[in-house]
């Protein structure tokens, strides 16, 4: 039975398992992290609780210690001072003043209101006390001071129990002990310190009673704060959880066709290898790539470019088994698993004629072909990592050779291995320093001055000797080594312009940079720091970039080039006229240099329609302001063809071959040129 319209029935689909592990995974941990923060929240709920409790039971001891501070103080000014006749009590007490404070006594002492009461002169002697049996008492360290600051107009209270300082006999009730300064007489003056004992337990029965409904506040407070902050976490725990069920899908699926990503194909694919490989069963890893989808996207626009991508990913997901997992690898790269087949090849031909069908896309008919290439496990490799490259191989080979699907053959790795191979070197070269940079001139056409130097990168490899761009940049520019590599050149070209001779000091230098190099969002900001760090003035270094590489992203190409126009750095389209560039979008870019492509430089004196092309860029350069420079003037028919029609700049091997930045400077000595800035 064909293996794109069976799937096997008693296999639940791949994607709907992990999706289903994933998920609950998401959720034990979101209930977990729910419930711990749940426990924080109450604990730091009861520790406040804790805090406030200790912090209202301190409040109510200094509350108790002032309650009796104000009972003495009343006692002394209403009960005790008036009896006295107000001389010091070092004298002692006069008959009168005994009698009334033994009837002071018997009446405090008996109503419950006092426990103990003395009264002692300045220097801390008892000179009168409730408790006959004390007054030849002898001070302690802790008394002797409390009476001396009493005996000084401090008020002073502690809290203790009566008969504390008898350490044989037993503990007496709680109280306040106050030692109060006592003034008498009519001139107002200390004449001694009332030392009184109050019972603390009414005190502390009345601020309990405050402190009990405190609590009550407290505690409804904390419960009700306890249970708002809950609610707040539930509520946002609950949007928190979608917003990471949105994250974790988004995170794991391509947004434009809803497809899983390269990251979930790989948990996906390896998963089901497995699977397949304990059930004895053969798996095909493929990898589609839409031929000629760029045309489509320079064409018709990016938007009609990912309504096709949408439409053939709902075709080849209605053509797959749903078993099979399919993925989109990234721009239109497709891959997709395959059970339970060993000679596929002619359901996926199946499948690459359902790609090939004409759809429409907002009303316009469109047909786009497919290279697929596949590997099969075990033949081929038995793990993911082994076989999509395999693929890949297998699909690239099927692209150059027009076959349409192509099975991955040994024979096929021989040139990617060693563009793999090359990359890897270019890789350790850069990091080891070991390119260098050739240099060549850019001349004025009407007064033959050097204006500016194009640097050109070269590597000399250890095994194949000189290697020049078009062998290396290509690949590079597949890679994220691309960006390494415009950053070498760019850090490489600022230190050596510190080489120039005195004369040359203002020389403008060129570099080359890429699609891929304009498409990072941090770019602009490199290229920014690297001037700053080398002192290089920003109008001094012109970047080149291609038509092609304009229109490979114009959104991100012209946010790029808009962030390096502002601060300062000049720009040039290269290789203008073959590319397919609006004037309208030409106009809008923030560029100074237009640098025609050499093929219609070289031979623009033997065609005509080259020269013509040629006059009508000059043309267009200086209409829209920029300076234009011819590349390829080989000789010096061209450099005068280029002079008649006003071209600006002329470079190529009739003035220099690219050379090192020491050839550069002899160059130049012998030229001795003074720089010409427009």
């Amino acid at each position: 039975m064909n293996e794109l319209t069976t799937a096997a029935s008693s296999r639940a689909p791949l994607t709907k398992r992990s999706s289903k592990s994933i998920k609950q995974q998401i959720s034990d941990a979101q209930v977990g992290l729910f419930a711990t923060f749940a426990l924080v929240m109450l604990a730091a709920v009861m520790i406040i609780g804790l805090v406030l409790g200790l912090s209202f039971r301190s409040e109510a001891s200094r509350r108790g210690l002032a309650e009796g501070r104000a009972e003495a103080l009343l006692f002394a000014q209403t009960a005790v001072g008036p009896e006295l006749s107000g001389r010091s009590l070092s004298y002692g007490l006069s008959p009168s003043e005994t009698a009334a404070m033994n009837r002071l006594v018997a009446t405090s002492i008996i109503s419950g209101h006092v426990l103990l009461l003395r009264l002692r002169d300045l220097g801390g002697a008892i000179v009168f006390s409730s408790e006959s049996n004390d007054e030849n008492q002898q001070l302690s360290g802790d008394d002797r001071t409390e009476v001396n600051e009493a005996a000084s107009g401090f008020v002073v209270a502690r809290l203790t129990t009566l008969d504390a300082d008898n350490a044989r006999g037993p503990r007496g009730p709680a109280a306040v002990e106050v030692y109060q300064p006592l003034v008498a007489g009519g001139n107002g003056h200390r004449v001694g310190v009332l030392e009184m004992y109050l019972p603390y337990v009414p005190i502390r029965n009345d601020v309990d009673a405050g402190l009990s409904q405190l609590y009550r506040y407290l505690a409804l407070g904390l419960g009700l704060l306890y249970a708002l902050l809950f609610a707040i976490s539930y509520v946002v725990g609950r949007r928190l959880r979608k917003q990471v069920q949105l994250t974790q899908y988004a995170g794991e699926h391509d947004v434009l066709t809803d497809l899983p990503n390269r990251t979930l194909f790989l948990t996906e694919a390896e998963a089901q290898l497995r699977r397949e490989r304990l059930a004895g069963q053969p798996t095909v890893i493929a990898v589609i790539d839409l031929d000629r989808f760029k045309e489509i996207n320079d064409t018709l626009g990016h938007r009609n470019g990912d309504l096709l991508l949408a439409q053939l990913s709902s075709v080849m997901r209605s053509h797959l088994p749903s078993t099979s997992v399919l993925a989109r690898l990234g721009g239109d790269e497709f891959g997709f698993v395959l059970s339970g087949g060993s000679e596929p090849e002619a359901s996926l031909r199946h499948l690459r004629d359902a790609i090939a069908a004409e759809v429409l896309v907002r009303g316009i008919p469109l047909s786009i072909e497919s290279s697929i290439g596949y590997a099969v496990s075990p033949h081929d490799g038995e793990t993911l990592d082994e076989l999509l490259p395999l693929a890949e191989i297998a699909m690239y080979a099927a692209k150059e050779h027009h076959l349409g699907v192509a099975r991955y053959d040994v024979r096929q790795s021989h040139f990617i291995a060693a563009d793999l191979a090359l990359m890897a070197d270019l890789r350790l070269a850069i990091d080891n320093d070991e390119l260098t940079l050739h240099y060549q001139p850019q001349i004025s056409v009407t007064s033959g001055r050097v204006e500016a130097v194009e640097a050109l990168v070269r590597w000399q490899h250890p095994g194949e000797g000189m290697i020049y761009p078009d062998r290396f940049i290509g690949l590079a520019e597949k890679t994220d080594l691309i960006d390494r590599l415009t950053d070498w050149v760019i850090e490489r070209a600022l230190a050596d312009a510190v080489q120039f001779r005195s004369y040359a000091s203002d020389l403008r230098i060129a570099v080359n940079i890429s699609a891929r190099n304009l498409s990072k969002t941090g770019f602009s900001a490199k290229v920014v720091r690297a001037l700053t760090k080398s002192g290089f003035a920003p109008d001094r270094l012109i970047l080149e970039v291609t038509e092609t590489a304009l229109m490979t992203d114009p959104l991100r190409a012209t946010q790029s080039l808009e962030e390096l126009g502002a601060a300062g750095v000049s720009l040039s389209i290269d290789d203008f006229g073959v590319g397919q560039t609006s004037l309208s979008y030409l106009s809008s870019l923030p560029i100074s240099e237009l640098k025609i492509d050499r093929s219609f430089i070289t031979d623009m004196r033997h065609d005509e329609s080259h020269a013509a092309i040629v006059r009508a860029i000059v043309d267009l350069g200086h209409n829209l302001g920029f300076r234009v420079v011819g590349e390829g003037v080989e000789d010096v028919a061209v450099f005068h063809e280029l002079s008649v029609v006003g071209c600006d700049i002329a470079q190529g091997y009739h003035f220099a071959r690219p050379m090192t930045i020491e050839g550069l400077n002899e160059w130049l000595t012998r030229r001795h040129a003074p720089l010409l800035i427009p």
